[in-house]
């Protein structure tokens, strides 16, 4: 936990954010999307007593491994309530020169994963003054520069202030963000399914180096900084 009060026991929605109708879109739903709709309805309806209990707005970190639905979620949460959604990876450190990352122990990977200076002074913490936030986004779809960095994207993403902020990323519970979110939920899905699913969606090349660096990390993570019990919510994806 991070020292916050207590997560509610789950009821039924019952908040005016709430705009879902229970049988809607379901043929229009991806099978990843049907798979994670219990998930859905599970957080939709914690997310519905957390507005009743205390005061807005309430920062949500939605973890999970690579592969295990996060951003799929987090969309689906979005389509149905008025969330305002961070996704961790566009705070990627692609400033470090990618031939650098084999040189870091689990330990540094983990540390130097994401710009937490931005995380926080660009997107956290105006919203959760109830200001828009506003911040580049970095950019894969570009490539590699010939310094071996990644650059950021030219245009400005800017999210408006809302009653629930959903943080969306793997290490997104880690004590780099402690003191500004105010629960966490992990999205729990075995590695093999992880694995799975990110061999298809990636070239083999590319899911080789990017298991070689980044395995031991989420092992790390998931293992000594945020084991499962550490949650306030876990979902199974």
């Amino acid at each position: 936990m991070n020292g916050h009060p207590p997560a509610p026991q789950l009821e039924a929605v019952r908040t005016p954010l709430i705009s879902m109708d229970p049988v809607m879109r379901i043929d229009d739903q991806s099978p990843a999307e049907q798979a994670l709709v219990p998930a859905r309805d599970r957080i939709l309806a914690w997310i519905g007593d957390l507005l009743e209990q205390r005061q807005t707005p309430i920062v949500i970190a939605l973890d999970g491994g690579s592969g295990s639905g996060k951003s799929t979620l987090a969309a689906m949460i979005a389509d149905e309530i008025g969330v305002a959604v961070i996704p961790l990876d566009d705070f990627f450190a692609g400033r470090i020169p990618a031939p650098a990352w084999s040189l870091f122990s689990a330990e540094e990977k983990l540390c130097k994963v994401f710009e937490w200076a931005r995380v926080c002074g660009d997107a956290l913490l105006p919203l959760k003054k109830g200001e828009p936030a506003r911040w580049f986004a970095f950019d894969f779809d570009s490539g590699l520069r010939s310094d071996g960095t990644y650059g950021l994207e030219h245009e400005p993403k800017v999210l408006m202030p809302a009653k629930i902020i959903l943080l969306e990323g793997a290490y997104s519970s880690g004590p780099e963000l402690s003191d500004l979110v105010d629960y966490c939920v992990l999205l729990d899905v075995s590695i093999e399914e992880r694995h799975a699913r990110l061999a298809d969606r990636q070239d083999e090349e590319f899911s080789s180096d990017w298991h070689q660096l980044w395995d031991e990390v989420e092992e790390l993570y998931f293992s000594q900084s945020r084991p499962r019990d550490s949650f306030d919510l876990v979902l199974d994806g």
